[in-house]
């Protein structure tokens, strides 16, 4: 591995490109009307603080990451990189994230920003090894994104900001479960605790998915009550939020690994799909 792929690595890419890609959903509700590189800033800044956390989470769990099987080929475990590489290669990306969204838009999105970056490294990192709590933690950072990409686009928290917050709060937990019940035997190995109940993979946890997964209906039509998006886009949340929870119903009748995978996989599905449709509603 050479040293160009292994701080490539070290971004995280897909997942830093998500996070980038809800707080453009974001921004672009805010600011419809918005020209498409600013829209592109947005995700320059959220792609750069997002990796820069990742980053964080990687030195953090350096000597965790080799015990399992799925992080083991990293470049720090690997010894590709050193810490003291990837510490700076973690400033220098979080310094320019905050300073673009700052001098681009506004310091309140350089805030929040910065405020995610801190919960994600700093707090849900070390939670996963003591509480299953880390994943309430975890998804407040997970959810700020697109109420980020609101503040960046109109320099205000609205109501509006706090509905994207929820429908992206709510949608971690049975996409973090779902993934927790997958990974469960690697997980074990580091010692992290992500899954809700004790024993981890039962039906009290699978009813803990369902819940969440359920909530997310109502929430889903809130843009539609607060002017945000039209009745094209509720009906397309509601569907997805219902084809959604169908799949948690397999899961509480087998509690199986393949109905956990499916709700992964819808969990991946779902999240764009409804908010696309919130976009193309809203312009």
């Amino acid at each position: 591995m050479s040293k160009v792929t292994a701080y490539f690595q070290l971004l995280k890419f897909r997942l830093s490109a998500t996070v980038a890609f809800s707080s453009a959903i974001g921004f672009l509700l805010g600011r419809p009307d918005s020209h498409w590189t600013d829209t592109a800033m947005v995700m320059l800044g959220g792609l750069l603080v997002t990796g820069s956390a990742n980053i964080i989470n990687q030195v953090l769990e350096k000597d965790l990451d080799k015990l399992m099987k799925r992080t083991a080929k990293r470049p720090l475990p690997q010894g590709v990189l050193s810490v003291q590489e990837a510490i700076i290669f973690c400033v220098l990306l979080g310094v320019a994230g905050l300073v673009l969204l700052g001098l681009q838009f506004n310091w309140l999105a350089s805030a929040l920003s910065f405020l995610s970056l801190l919960l994600y490294g700093f707090f849900y990192t070390p939670l996963k090894r003591i509480s299953p709590i880390c994943v309430f933690v975890g998804a407040i950072p997970g959810a700020l994104p697109p109420l980020i990409g609101w503040v960046a686009g109109t320099g205000y928290i609205g109501v509006e900001a706090w509905v994207l917050f929820g429908i992206q709060f709510m949608w971690q937990f049975p996409h973090f479960w779902a993934i927790a019940w997958v990974l469960d035997d690697d997980y074990k190995k580091a010692g992290f605790k992500m899954l809700p109940m004790a024993g981890g993979k039962n039906l009290k946890t699978a009813i803990q998915i369902m819940i969440y997964t359920l909530l997310l209906i109502p929430l889903s039509l809130l843009p539609l009550q607060f002017g945000m998006a039209g009745k094209t886009s509720a009906f397309i949340a509601v569907a997805c939020g219902v084809l959604f929870l169908m799949q948690t119903f397999y899961l509480m009748h087998t509690c199986s690994k393949r109905a956990a995978m499916n709700i992964m996989f819808g969990s991946f599905l779902y999240l764009p799909i409804v908010q696309i449709a919130f976009v193309v509603d809203r312009l």
